[in-house]
């Protein structure tokens, strides 16, 4: 049987660039160092280029889902 594990969530809605992105990167390199998986929540479109190539460099994949209307989950991951 598998483990089930909980992504941990990062949300940002509410806050514009270039915050979104930077409270990514502490997250991914100050409070969560070499964490799997990350789901970020965003509200502000900017994001949706900002993040990806930030958490890319960092060795992350990332797909974007829209969850609801002006609302994305950015899931970042590592393959293992």
């Amino acid at each position: 049987m598998a483990e089930s594990t909980v992504v941990p969530v990062l949300d940002v809605r509410g806050e514009i660039c270039p915050y979104p992105m930077l409270r990514t990167n502490k997250e991914l390199d100050e409070v969560r160092p070499g964490v799997a998986e990350l789901d970020v929540i965003t509200d502000h479109p900017p994001a949706l280029s900002t993040i990806p190539p930030e958490a890319m460099k960092r060795g992350y994949g990332v797909e974007i889902e829209e969850v609801r209307e002006g609302e994305w989950k950015i899931r970042l991951f590592k393959d293992s």
